[in-house]
């Protein structure tokens, strides 16, 4: 499948894309849609993108904090899911599988773009570190002050979060923005759950040191 053919299809609703997949849609997992992607069906793929695209988007976001290559980034998780639905194999959870893929490819983007400076914005969807709730930097309730003061909070986040060690910050991510399970996280990063909670137990004590300032 082409880049080009991928991008058209971001543009399908999620309501053809998930009526493309045989009913009754809820009772079939994602690996079971993935099986149909491998023995041919693409619109069973089309209903993966659709379902996984703004995840992915969000995930890379938070990984390189580059709005456009965030999107480059995930389009191409989603080639390479293609380019490997031959191989793939049900043994985890689909989800791992595409976790696992999209942090090795943002873990190498890191590195190649190790001395490109990161855009200088906080995104209006960015959740609040200690909330979780989406920040909303118009919100017309926030004097002036409060809201410089946010911007800087959640700019010095994203620097911390940012100069993590690579595994510290893909476990964060995965943990506080995408909501995923210390579980999800040990299978994605091939690690057991004890050490997965002694990875972030680290990270977010690093977290809590440099940033108290803000806390």
């Amino acid at each position: 499948m082409q880049r080009g053919l991928l991008a058209m299809r971001y543009d399908a609703s999620y309501a053809e894309a998930q009526a493309a997949v045989a009913r009754p849609l809820p009772t079939v997992s994602d690996a079971d849609v993935m099986l149909r992607v491998k023995a041919g069906d693409d619109a069973a793929f089309e209903y993966l993108v659709q379902k996984y695209r703004r995840p992915m988007v969000s995930y890379m976001y938070r990984m390189c904090h580059n709005a456009a290559a965030a999107e480059d980034l995930a389009q191409e998780v989603f080639l390479r899911v293609y380019r490997s639905r031959g191989n793939y194999e049900p043994s985890a959870k689909f989800t791992t599988w595409l976790y696992r893929i999209a942090s090795n490819l943002a873990v190498n983007h890191a590195r190649d773009s190790r001395h490109e400076r990161p855009e200088n914005t906080v995104s209006v969807d960015e959740p609040d570190q200690e909330t979780g709730q989406v920040l909303d930097l118009r919100d017309t309730s926030l004097s002036a002050e409060e809201t410089i003061l946010r911007r800087e909070r959640m700019a010095a986040i994203r620097q911390r979060v940012q100069s993590l060690p690579e595994r510290q910050r893909t476990a964060v991510v995965m943990h506080k923005y995408q909501q995923m399970d210390y579980r999800e996280i040990a299978q994605v990063l091939k690690l057991s759950e004890s050490a997965t909670k002694s990875l972030l137990f680290r990270a977010y004590e690093t977290l809590r040191v440099q940033l108290k300032e803000f806390l």
